[in-house]
Order: structure tokens, then sequence, then C-alpha cells
């Protein structure tokens, strides 16, 4: 019963778009249908809508995945493990945020908010360690363009490795959710998706 209540905590959370939030309190209301991806994320709040719409969306993607998760984890769940609900709690922030209730169904790709469930999963730091690792290496040493392909290919790598160096079903499970889902958003995005070019940090 706590893990239902935790995971549908989790999707209504979730479910609330900062972007939109802050973009109507920064009176930048067209800013998501700007941008090429009509993508209500934190990337867009910081191009289109300023810094301080970025900083307020970043920090709500964040907390919003990273609260129900960390909760749930240090002082709901004391007993063992069930697997399969825990991995739901994990991912249900992200399944909010890319399909949210209060937006018909219609949010964003859950980068923000991957690393807010992650979070939450702290002190176990490692899934954390290896997304971000991947989206910089991805970023800076073998720069994979535009964004689109650099995501798909840091969560396809994430995930490959927490199946070898992740011990924990529910943590392997919830991040396959999750990738399952940002890359299910990217794949239906309405982006214009360009041609992938990969290049070396120092080949220009």
């Amino acid at each position: 019963m706590k893990s239902t209540l935790f995971v549908l905590i989790g999707y209504f959370s979730g479910s609330v778009l900062y972007a939109r939030v802050f973009a109507n309190l920064f009176k930048k209301n067209d800013f998501i249908n700007m941008s090429c991806d009509n993508n209500p994320g934190t990337s867009n709040a910081f191009r289109y809508g300023g810094f301080w719409c970025g900083v307020f969306t970043l920090a709500g993607d964040v907390l919003k995945g990273f609260f129900p998760v960390f909760l749930y984890m240090t002082y709901i769940n004391k007993e063992a493990y069930n697997w399969l609900p825990v991995s739901l709690i994990m991912a249900a922030p992200v399944i909010g945020h890319a399909f949210p209730v209060f937006y018909g169904f219609q949010g964003g790709k859950g980068i923000a908010v991957t690393f807010g469930c992650l979070l939450g999963l702290l002190p176990i730091w490692q899934p954390l360690m290896t997304l971000a690792i991947y989206f910089i290496f991805f970023s800076v040493v073998l720069r994979i363009t535009p964004h689109y392909y650099r995501t798909l290919a840091a969560y396809i790598c994430s995930f490959v490795t927490m199946i070898f160096t992740i011990e924990s079903i529910i943590i392997r499970t919830g991040f396959m959710i999750i990738s399952s889902v940002v890359i299910l958003r990217l794949l239906i995005s309405k982006e214009n998706k360009e041609r992938i070019e990969v290049k070396l940090m120092w080949m220009r």
C-alpha cells in the first residue's frame, strides 16, 4: 500500500512541469512554442526563458525527482525490498514528467528529473555518477551532436554499464524503466532530428 502511494506521489510530482510554471511567473509564456522541439524542460527554460527561469526550472525538476525517491528509501522502506514496486517508485517522477496528467500527457524528456531520482538513491552514488560521466564524456571527449543523439548514447551506455556494475535489481530495473521512458519521449518528440556528428575532443 505504501509502495503504491509513493508511485502515485512520484508520478504526480513529476507531472508538475516547472518550465511551464516559471514561464508563467517570468512572463515568458511563449518560450516553449518558440523552441525547436517544444520541450518543456530545463534546457529551453535557460535558452528562451532566461537565467532565473532556467535556474528555478532546474531546481524544480531535480527536486521533484529527488524527494519521492529519497523519502521512500530513507524513511518508509525499513523492511526487505520488494524490488518491482521500488523500481517503479524510482522511475515514477520521470514517467510523470514525460507523460504528465496535468498537461494532456505532453511532457518533456526527463533528463534533469532522472538526475533527481538518482540523487534520491544516495548514499548509493554509482548510478548518478555513471550517467553524469557518460553525459560529460559525450559532450567533451567524444562529442556527439546534436543533443538528441548525445542523450540516447548516454542513457543506453549508462544502462549497459549498470547491468555489469550495479548489483541491485531494484536500481537496474528502475533505470531500465527510466531509460525506456526517456528514449520513447525522444523518439516521439517534434524536434528536427538532424544528422548525427561524432568528433573527438581535439577535432574541430
